[in-house]
């Protein structure tokens, strides 16, 4: 009788576990479906953005202008204020050469000379620096200021409490806040307690 031999059944089992695993016996790149493994598609990203680009060129010129307005706007008012110095120290040279004409007006006015014509080209030149800005001060009786007066003799009264302009001997004149001459007066300053009045001093 012919004997018949049939497969081991452990080792039939074991082909058979490692047929279904698959992953075993198989390629590391086949799936358990025994389909190979699909690859992901990859993102592509353009190497230069047109609207990024545009984008920084905006920004760079909008800062160049900025910057330009700001120059244009500091450059103005440089000229601006060197002009109107430069407008300012001409009428005050002007007017300071006119100083000594106005002395000699005032002068001749304190005795009575201005008459007639004479007045009034001496009305129609004081209009005139008037209107340039020149202001004249210096009074008797204003209060003795070391920035606008210049003091050329002193002395002491019982009438004052504090120093104060006696005579005017020349007017003071400014422009604005600049002083373009400080008056010249005689000052009486209060009497020290206990002493009697002094005679005047010069300063």
């Amino acid at each position: 009788m012919t004997e018949q031999h049939f497969p081991d059944e452990g080792m039939t089992s074991f082909d058979t576990e490692g047929d279904a695993r698959g992953g075993e016996t198989g390629s590391p790149d086949v799936q358990a479906s025994g389909a190979p493994a699909a690859e992901e598609p990859q993102q592509e990203f353009p190497l230069d953005d047109p609207l990024a680009a545009a984008q920084a060129d905006v920004l760079g010129l909008t800062a160049d202008l900025q910057r330009l307005q700001a120059e244009y706007v500091n450059y103005k008012r440089r000229v601006d204020r060197d002009r109107e110095l430069v407008l300012e120290n001409a009428r005050y040279s002007i007017l300071s050469s006119l100083l000594p004409v106005l002395d000699d007006l005032d002068r001749a006015r304190e005795h009575g000379e201005l008459e007639g014509g004479f007045k009034a080209v001496a009305d129609s030149l004081e209009r005139i620096v008037a209107g340039q800005g020149l202001v004249k001060f210096g009074a008797p009786g204003d209060e003795f200021d070391p920035r606008l007066h210049e003091a050329l003799m002193h002395a002491h009264s019982p009438d004052v409490t504090t120093t104060t302009c006696q005579h005017i001997v020349n007017a003071g004149y400014k422009i604005g806040e600049r002083v373009v001459r400080p008056a010249k007066v005689t000052v009486v300053d209060p009497e020290p307690a206990g002493e009697p009045g002094g005679a005047p001093t010069e300063a």
